[in-house]
Parts: structure tokens; C-alpha cells; sequence
């Protein structure tokens, strides 16, 4: 009888798959709970220094630098041009300078696109405009926030309105655009409320007013998505020969009390149930135990196998 056997390489299979759980918050109080943590930020385009304005529900982070921060990381490439700001390659002379070749073009920055569709965005770029993020963080979201599972719904003195995303990263409010979002980074990107007109021309004139207020500090909010994450099922296949585990560990196998096994599990015909599966690691520590849900009878004449999986 065998007491432990190793796995070789093809007894392994580890196979990835994507798992979503859905969230809602309703209520401010909910979202900034500990077990939620979803902030929500004013950015405005200012002068920073120590006496700008401060903003955040759950962290305390200054206005303007919430704004060029967004501005930065999100926005650089389309702030000449809502599908993208095209910029020459360059090449480098033998004195040192550089010189554009022009001809073909290139993002200069990364912008963390979600696809390769073509882009739009649009930011307000004007002195003393606003924008506004809604900060989920990344022990909800995962690696990404689901696409078009985000749903956000306030209601104020001035406006009763509901932002969703169309699944490529826009959002819209009641039907017209005013934002994007960043699935990977958990970021609802607000960057225009106007009295719910959407406009080409219109679109990127900022966030004002009561409604801004009613979507940043408002208590009567709620929010929903569905988290993405990476789960690793790794399958373990036991297989037995005729001659290997051919004993029972069963106490009521050992007769009275000289420890001698009964005489009918001594004999070549004696074919145990299996019940349970151990995997122990290289140090023979016991690390998963597997239970069948009903015991398999063993063979004497043809391999058994017994199929485990574990997620991670």
C-alpha cells in the first residue's frame, strides 16, 4: 500500500476564470462605512496653494490638485481634441536636437484607454470650471469595474438624475453625456452638468451650482456595480492503481484489542471505499482534505480516479 504519491506535471490542470459580485450603497453614510470606503471629490481649475479650498467625504485632498491630477493621468491627449490629441515622431539629430518628422502620429500619453475604439473624452479647461470623481476603491471593484454595471443616483433641491455607463467607458446622465469612467482605476470621471443639455459645442463647460452639490455632498445617493476578479480552479487528478491504498484506515476494520485486521481485508479480493482525498504539500503537511459525496468503491483490476478541484 502506497501512503503518499506525488502528482506529475500532467496530474494539474490550473484554469483562470472572471467571477463578479454585485454592490449597492444607498445612503451617504453607506458609502463612506468602513466596509465600503467610496469617496467623492470637487476638482477645480485654480491656482493651487495652502488655502485652496479642500474636498473629499472620507479623505480630505485639495481641489485643484483633484483636478490636475484627473487632468493628467486621464485627459492629456484630448485636451486639443475630444478624439485624441495626434502628436509627431520625432528623431534625433547628431548635435543633440530634435527634430519632428512628421507624417505619422502618436498619443504621447496613456490616458488608460479600456479598448481600441475610437476615442472621445472632454474636459473643461477654462479658469475656475469644475469636474467631479466618485472614488470606489479597489478592495470592491477587483481588477476592474464590470462594464455597464455602474449606476449612480442622487437626488437634491435642484435635480433628481441617474448616471449609468454604456459599457466603453462614457457615462451618461438621464440619457446625455457628461463623463467618463475608468473601469480599472474604480473612477466616475463627472466632467459636465448642464441643466441636462448635451451638446458638442455645449459639452465641457463644467459642474456647477446645487447639483454639483447634490452629487458630491449629497446624502440621498446611491451607488451600485459589479467587481471583476481572477479565480484560479486548479485540478488535482488522483488516480490509483489496483495494488496502491488496497487497505482501509476504517478503526472498525482492526479486530478487538490485539490490532489485528479482521481476516476478509487481508485477501486479494478485498476492494475498500473511498471516502476522502488528502493533498499534502513536499514537507507531508496536510493542507486540503476533499470529501466525497458518496463513498467510490476501489478496484483491484483497473485504475480509480478521483477528480479535485480547488478555487483560489
Amino acid at each position: 500500500m502506497s501512503v503518499y504519491k506525488p502528482f506529475t506535471t500532467s496530474d494539474v490542470v490550473v484554469t483562470p476564470f472572471k467571477v463578479n459580485k454585485s454592490f449597492s450603497f444607498q445612503g451617504a453614510s453607506t458609502l463612506t462605512a468602513s466596509n465600503a470606503g467610496i469617496d467623492r471629490f470637487i476638482g477645480l481649475n485654480g491656482i493651487y496653494n495652502s488655502g485652496s479650498l479642500n474636498t473629499g467625504q472620507i479623505s480630505t485632498q485639495s481641489q485643484v490638485l483633484i483636478y490636475n491630477s484627473i487632468k493628467q493621468l486621464y485627459y492629456t491627449n484630448f485636451l486639443n481634441n475630444p478624439n485624441g490629441s495626434p502628436v509627431t515622431t520625432a528623431s534625433f539629430n547628431s548635435d543633440g536636437t530634435i527634430t519632428s518628422t512628421g507624417g505619422a502620429y502618436q498619443p504621447m500619453y496613456y490616458n488608460y484607454r479600456d479598448n481600441t475604439l475610437p476615442a472621445e473624452r472632454y474636459f473643461p479647461s477654462s479658469s475656475g470650471e469644475q469636474i467631479a470623481v466618485i472614488s470606489i476603491p479597489s478592495n470592491l471593484f477587483g481588477e476592474y469595474i464590470q462594464p455597464g454595471t455602474f449606476s449612480y443616483t442622487y437626488t437634491g433641491s435642484s435635480a433628481t438624475a441617474k448616471i449609468i455607463d454604456d459599457g466603453e467607458g462614457k457615462l451618461f446622465r438621464n440619457g446625455e453625456r457628461i463623463g467618463d469612467i475608468i473601469y480599472q482605476h474604480g473612477l466616475a470621471i463627472i466632467t459636465n452638468i448642464d441643466e441636462g443639455i448635451y451638446s458638442y459645442s455645449r459639452y465641457g463647460t463644467g459642474v456647477y451650482g446645487n447639483e454639483l452639490a447634490d452629487l458630491i455632498k449629497g446624502t440621498n445617493v446611491t451607488c451600485s456595480f459589479q467587481s471583476t476578479m481572477t479565480i484560479y480552479e486548479s485540478q488535482y487528478k488522483c488516480t490509483f492503481l489496483p495494488n496502491e491504498f488496497n487497505s482501509s484506515n476504517n478503526p472498525t476494520i482492526i479486530s478487538g484489542s490485539k490490532g489485528v485486521p479482521y481476516d476478509f481485508s487481508t485477501g486479494s479480493y478485498f476492494e475498500p471505499y473511498i471516502t476522502t482525498v488528502g493533498l499534502y504539500n513536499n514537507a507531508n503537511q496536510l493542507v486540503a482534505v476533499g470529501k466525497l459525496s458518496q463513498p467510490l468503491q476501489s478496484s483491484n483490476v483497473t485504475d480509480t480516479t478521483v477528480l479535485v478541484n480547488l478555487d483560489l
